[in-house]
């Protein structure tokens, strides 16, 4: 993917919170014309949108973990998402909307990671850096980087992911991708409980 430079992040700020407008009004995610966009927001991307109260509580979280569609699109139907779609909260109101603060994490691609076991897989992890996606079968789950503010204990953070992604057992086999993120918008703060409805 190409750089981001600062017009682009002001442009996927915008875009996210221009696409929750349009939920409160048209019950849509905002529609776009990649071409219209800058080279960058044209091409594929993944991206978790994080909406958060004046008080800094989380109000909605969702996102794709594959880059499936221009960034600019997956940023705008995220956004819409976690506002209106993520079923831990109910809808964003009209009146919520000037207070929301938005955050985007763009991800970068996932690396696998060949490891046998939760331990050998907690030894490798990269503390602050790495977000971590566990798959098993149908089920996975992912945490972005900042949910080491709040599990900065790399074993502790593996099995809260377990857990998150419903795994007992690693008999069974898991598969182990790591991944970056570059974060715009809001300042990083815990973001454990992420939706991702896109596997």
């Amino acid at each position: 993917m190409s750089p981001l430079v600062a017009a682009d992040e002001v442009r996927l700020l915008e875009i996210a919170r221009a696409s929750v407008a349009h939920g409160l009004q048209r019950g849509r995610a905002l529609p776009l014309d990649p071409a219209a966009e800058a080279p960058a927001l044209r091409e594929p991307g993944a991206s978790f949108v994080t909406l958060r109260t004046a008080r800094a509580e989380l109000r909605g979280c969702v996102g794709s973990l594959e880059a499936e569609r221009a960034l600019a699109a997956d940023v705008a139907e995220n956004a819409f998402r976690a506002a209106f779609r993520d079923p831990r909260f109910a809808p964003v109101a009209r009146d919520e909307l000037t207070a929301l603060e938005f955050s985007i994490a763009i991800l970068g691609l996932p690396e696998r990671i060949e490891v046998a076991s939760a331990e050998e897989l907690a030894a490798v992890l990269q503390r602050g850096r790495d977000g971590l996606i566990l798959r098993q079968g149908v089920r996975g789950a992912t945490f972005l980087p900042e949910v080491w503010t709040s599990l900065t204990d790399p074993h502790e953070f593996v099995r809260a992911l377990e857990r998150k992604a419903g795994i007992e057992s690693w008999s069974a086999g898991v598969e182990a991708f790591r991944y970056a993120v570059r974060t715009l918008g809001g300042a990083a703060r815990d973001r454990s409980g992420e939706r991702s409805p896109r596997r």
